[in-house]
């Protein structure tokens, strides 16, 4: 069966990769900034989950054969929400508001196979403890990992690993952008193996 990722991020499609089964990877026909503007009154779990959703269906509407993976990434701290920073200053001052404390990082899978209609979903998430940084090491930090597509500001795959103390949870590939573990079990779900 066909399989398309509906994300051309870098990060998830070096994840997929790893499964050893024909992924194309495409962007989703999805206004991810409206739809998350429209349902902004929802818990972080359940948006983020709307999130994967809504960019899997997109697609799944274009390409009805194919299964379609959905992904969706949000961090959370003291019940607000953490998403990318798109500047090193927003990233900056994202990760002084970090620094010493716990997060979590919620990351959402959807597969959506658009002929049948059935879509299969999973929540992964991680409880993140972040190193007391002084303003020095998250301005150096930012400039040598240019974390500014990431949510959270960091890139826990590179150098961002050193801002920890603690990284918590079911799948450390979920912190990277997409839950490996749960993937598999959602694409058993529909009859693809990877092994």
């Amino acid at each position: 069966m066909r399989i398309i990722l509906a994300s051309t991020s870098r990060y998830r499609r070096e994840l997929v990769k790893r499964l050893n089964v024909p992924v194309e990877s495409l962007a989703p026909p999805y206004d991810e900034d409206a739809d998350k503007a429209a349902h902004a009154h929802l818990p972080i779990e359940e948006l983020v989950m709307h999130l994967a959703r809504g960019k899997a269906a997109s697609l799944a509407a274009l390409h009805p054969d194919a299964l379609v993976i959905g992904s969706d990434q949000m961090g959370e701290l003291d019940g607000a929400r953490l998403g990318k920073p798109h500047t090193v200053e927003a990233a900056c001052a994202q990760l002084a508001s970090m620094a010493g404390r716990a997060h979590r990082l919620h990351t959402a899978v959807a597969v959506h196979h658009g002929a049948s209609g059935r879509v299969e979903t999973a929540l992964d998430t991680h409880h993140l403890v972040m190193r007391a940084l002084t303003a020095g090491e998250i301005e150096r930090y930012v400039r040598a990992d240019d974390p500014v597509d990431c949510a959270g500001s960091y890139r826990v795959e590179s150098l961002g690993i050193a801002l920890f103390e603690r990284v918590t949870g079911d799948d450390f590939t979920a912190v990277i952008g997409l839950p490996l573990t749960k993937t598999v079990s959602l694409l058993g779900r529909f009859g693809v193996g990877v092994l």
